[in-house]
């Protein structure tokens, strides 16, 4: 979680978290903010969204996270503070237990970057039962991220989230081959390898910012050409996607469902400002009609 210049509200646990409780899912956030200014404020903001943030824990010493965020030819460049509050998660008995009844958890690479958290997210995951749905979102933010935690957290997800630079990227650091296929096949097939490689994974989605997504599964495959939409700023829209890919295979979805959902709520994101835009109920009702229409 972070506010980082400007005060803006955001990072993964809490736009992914945001987005699924605004689909109707009961969600809640398990990270940890420093007992300070920055803390406060986010609580205050994040107290009027439909966020469970109830388990949120505080840190006595660290400070809350902050990232500094410039654009570069529209894309979101950053710089994650650290040490920060939620490189100190501590693995509680009531998170347990939210995670023994879970029905999907997502969790990423970067908010592993220390070895305490890592160690609490991994057991965390591992806790939950056989029908939950384990999101392992990659964020490969230089310097945080090994060969090692991509390898533990895809032996324990069931869905794998990346944009497709990272395909690539990830291949390489688990030691798989990397095509030279024209894209679309490239994607594929890394997606296949990743499959193979990885018994307990079930389905590899793949964005490709405006140009929509690939989701991939061992029989089957859907391609997405997303939406076309003038963007505000992109931060946030990821976390969206896979908000809305999870809220829909939570209810069965099939994967030309799942991708529609998930590129109109990122695109939406995207054509707004901030990570969790000013939503109403109207939006929500129009792009669900849109989605299931």
């Amino acid at each position: 979680m972070f506010l980082p210049e400007g005060l803006s509200l955001g990072g993964a646990p809490a736009n992914f978290t945001v987005m699924a409780a605004r689909l109707g899912d009961h969600a809640a956030i398990l990270s940890r903010i420093g007992r300070d200014d920055l803390g406060r404020q986010a609580i205050d903001r994040l107290n009027p969204m439909p966020a469970d943030t109830s388990c949120l824990e505080i840190d006595p010493v660290h400070e809350t996270g902050r990232v500094t965020v410039e654009f570069a030819n529209g894309e979101p460049q950053y710089v994650i503070h650290h040490p920060a509050a939620w490189d100190f998660l501590e693995l509680s008995d009531e998170w347990v237990r939210m995670a023994e009844r879970a029905d999907a958890v997502c969790f990423g690479s970067l908010a592993q970057r220390s070895v305490k958290s890592r160690q609490t997210i991994q057991t965390l995951a591992a806790q939950t039962p056989d029908r939950c749905i384990r999101i392992f979102d990659v964020n490969l933010r230089a310097p945080f991220f090994s060969d090692e935690v991509i390898q533990e957290s895809l032996e324990l997800a069931t869905v794998l989230k990346m944009n497709e630079d990272e395909v690539p990227q990830v291949l390489k650091l688990l030691g798989l081959p990397v095509d030279e296929e024209p894209e679309r096949e490239r994607l594929r097939q890394g997606a296949d390898r990743l499959l193979e490689e990885f018994p307990t994974l079930q389905m590899v989605a793949i964005t490709r910012g405006g140009r929509g997504s690939l989701l991939v599964r061992r029989d089957e495959w859907n391609e997405h050409p997303g939406f076309p939409v003038k963007v505000a700023d992109q931060i946030g829209a990821g976390d969206a996607f896979t908000a809305a890919i999870t809220h829909y295979a939570l209810r069965g979805a099939d994967l030309s469902a799942l991708n529609e959902a998930g590129n109109r709520w990122g695109a939406w994101v995207a054509s707004q400002t901030g990570a969790m835009p000013a939503f109403t109920e109207s939006v929500r009702t129009e792009i669900a009609a849109a989605i299931e229409g």
